[in-house]
C-alpha cells in the first residue's frame, strides 16, 4: 500500500535545468573553458559533484569542486531571484497528498544550499515536506538508490511503500533499484528514455490517477 511519496526537487517540484547550466557555464567560462548543454545532459540529476566534475574531466580542467561549486551556486543563487516558480500541478499535487494521508519527503542530489535557494525562490515551505534530504547526506548518487532507501528510512517506510516522482533516467533507475514504484515527469527526457517509470506523465497537473491509488 501506498504511504509515502518521495521528490525529486530539479525537474520536478521547479525547472532548474536552464539555470544550473547557465551558471555552470559562466564558472567555467571565468576558467577558460567553454561547454555545452549537451555536455551536461548525461548527469542531470547525479548531483552537482558529478554534474560539474565529469565535465571538467573531458576538458581537462583541473576543477576544485568546493571552490568551483560555492562559485556555481553564487551564479545559480543570483539567476534564480525572482525567476523560479513552482511546476504545473505541484501545489495541488502536494494538496492531493496530503489529503490522502501520505507521508512527503524531498529527496534531492543537488547539495543543501541549492535546494534550500529552490524552496526559497518558488516559494515552497520546507514544512511542506515530512523529510528533506539532500546530496550532501549520502555517499553515492543516483543512480545508486542510496538517498531514496536513507529517505525511506527516515520516514520510517519500507520500499514497497513508496511512490518516487522523477524527471530523470537516472533518478528512475535510482527508485526502481530501491524497490519503489515511480512516476516519471517528462520535463527533461522523452517519454521514451524514461519508459523505466511504473507511470509517465507530462506535468503534475495531468498525473494518472494509479500512481496514487494503488
Amino acid at each position: 500500500m501506498l504511504r509515502a511519496v518521495l521528490f525529486d526537487m530539479d525537474g520536478v517540484l521547479v525547472d532548474t535545468e536552464e539555470l544550473t547550466f547557465r551558471a555552470a557555464q559562466k564558472m567555467f567560462e571565468e576558467h577558460g573553458v567553454r561547454v555545452t548543454q549537451d555536455d551536461f545532459r548525461p548527469y542531470i540529476g547525479t548531483g552537482e559533484n558529478s554534474y560539474i566534475g565529469n565535465v571538467a574531466r573531458k576538458y581537462g580542467f583541473p576543477v576544485d569542486l568546493p571552490r568551483d561549486k560555492a562559485r556555481m551556486y553564487g551564479i545559480f543563487g543570483e539567476l534564480a531571484k525572482g525567476c523560479l516558480k513552482a511546476l504545473p500541478g505541484v501545489v495541488d499535487f502536494i494538496r492531493i497528498c496530503r489529503e490522502n494521508g501520505l507521508k512527503l519527503a524531498l529527496a534531492t542530489s543537488a547539495d543543501y544550499v541549492k535546494m534550500m535557494i529552490n524552496l526559497k525562490e518558488t516559494g515552497l515551505d520546507h514544512r511542506l515536506f515530512d523529510v528533506l534530504v539532500n546530496g550532501q547526506e549520502v555517499n553515492h548518487k543516483k543512480p545508486d538508490p542510496e538517498i531514496y532507501l536513507l529517505t525511506a528510512a527516515r520516514l520510517g517506510m519500507g520500499p514497497d511503500e513508496c511512490l518516487v516522482v522523477e524527471d530523470a533516467v537516472n533518478g528512475i533507475e535510482a527508485a526502481k533499484v530501491a524497490g519503489m514504484k515511480c512516476l516519471a515527469l517528462t520535463n527533461s527526457f522523452t517519454a521514451q528514455e524514461l519508459n523505466k517509470a511504473d507511470w509517465i506523465c507530462d506535468s503534475l497537473d495531468s498525473y494518472p490517477k494509479e500512481a496514487l491509488d494503488w
